[in-house]
């Protein structure tokens, strides 16, 4: 369901009221419009599925060697705040006869970036849907984000970069599989 952005247009009105501002202004006139189609678009991973994501971009393949994409950009929102938090998520999974198509990672990643989240859950996600969708045998997932919510306002620290793994199956079971995945992807 695509939001109501004429609804979204009066809330941020008000909000700007609030804030004493005068939405009426030339620099602000067009304000409210701005920041619905930004936050419709910041938010559209809730109207996103995930086999149309997906897209049947899984192929047989017999390697059982660890696959690694490193560095996916990611952008989303903190639900607390609803401030930004970006930074990098790395991927790595063991195939079980079945591989992505690459790009179909990244696109995952985008999906559930692109909603108000949590990077721990953000992190969960990810290494969920890959282990299920491809039935990997392991998955590994870090992401590494600055938090805008920590950098602009409450404790303000500007050099701070938070951390977040999950790792499945074999990742989590043997600890050599574990510290490939973490010398690999260079941290």
């Amino acid at each position: 369901m695509e939001p109501d952005i004429g609804k979204m247009e009066a809330l941020i009105r008000q909000l700007l009221l609030e804030l004493g501002e005068d939405p009426d202004r030339e620099g602000l006139a067009k304000t409210p419009e701005r920041v619905a189609k930004a936050f419709s678009f910041l938010t559209h991973g809730y109207r996103q599925d995930l086999k149309t994501v997906i897209n049947n971009a899984l192929f047989t393949q017999t390697t059982s060697s660890m696959v690694i994409v490193k560095d996916i950009e990611l952008y989303s929102l903190c639900e607390h705040h609803m401030l930004p938090f970006f930074g990098r998520c790395h991927i790595g999974y063991i195939p079980n006869g079945k591989v992505f198509g690459v790009s179909k990672l990244a696109r995952m990643v985008d999906m559930f970036a692109r909603r108000l989240q949590l990077q721990e859950r953000l992190t969960e996600q990810i290494s969920q849907v890959v282990m299920e969708e491809c039935g990997a045998k392991g998955v590994g997932v870090m992401i590494e984000a600055r938090h805008l919510c920590m950098m602009m306002r409450g404790v303000e620290k500007q050099n701070s970069t938070m951390v977040t793994s999950s790792v499945l199956g074999v990742f989590r079971d043997n600890q050599a599989t574990r510290e490939e995945f973490l010398a690999l992807v260079g941290r």
